[in-house]
């Protein structure tokens, strides 16, 4: 298990935007993340009705730059690198808010491809074993 602490100076999401608790497991392909922060009230995605399912899609967002930061550590990079999320495709949503879940959530990431300008995942997000919500995200790397 990585704690936030080994993984959170990689990536550009900061304080309460950073969502992922940490990291169970990862691989040159897959990442598999848990976060316990949706139930909080003062969640910075989060209305006045709770929080909505359609965030999960930051989730898996987030998994992925996990994901890509500790493969461009594993590479010798230590920068988080700049990535824009582009699209979001076939996202489906099982529950309408996830506030009221007890426990953690598990935030899985799959890589279906990459290269240097960019990436795209298939995610998922599930707790206690049903399944939240799931798509597949686009993210590019804008050229500097």
């Amino acid at each position: 298990m990585l704690p936030k602490t080994d993984w959170a100076s990689l990536i550009p999401h900061t304080g309460s935007m950073c969502l992922l608790d940490a990291v169970l497991a990862w691989d040159e392909r897959t990442i598999h993340a848990i976060s316990a922060g949706h139930a909080q009230t003062d969640h910075p995605l989060r209305s006045l009705q709770g929080l909505h399912a359609v965030h999960l899609a930051e989730y898996g967002a987030q998994a992925m730059a996990v994901h890509g930061a500790l493969l461009a550590r594993g590479a010798g990079v230590e920068t988080a690198r700049p990535g824009r999320l582009v699209s979001l495709r076939d996202v489906q949503l099982f529950e309408e808010y996830v506030d009221r879940l007890e426990g953690h959530l598990d935030v899985h990431a799959e890589c279906l491809y990459a290269d240097d300008g960019g990436a795209q995942y298939a995610f998922r997000v599930e707790h206690r074993g049903r399944l939240l919500a799931s798509g597949r995200a686009a993210v590019i790397h804008p050229q500097s």
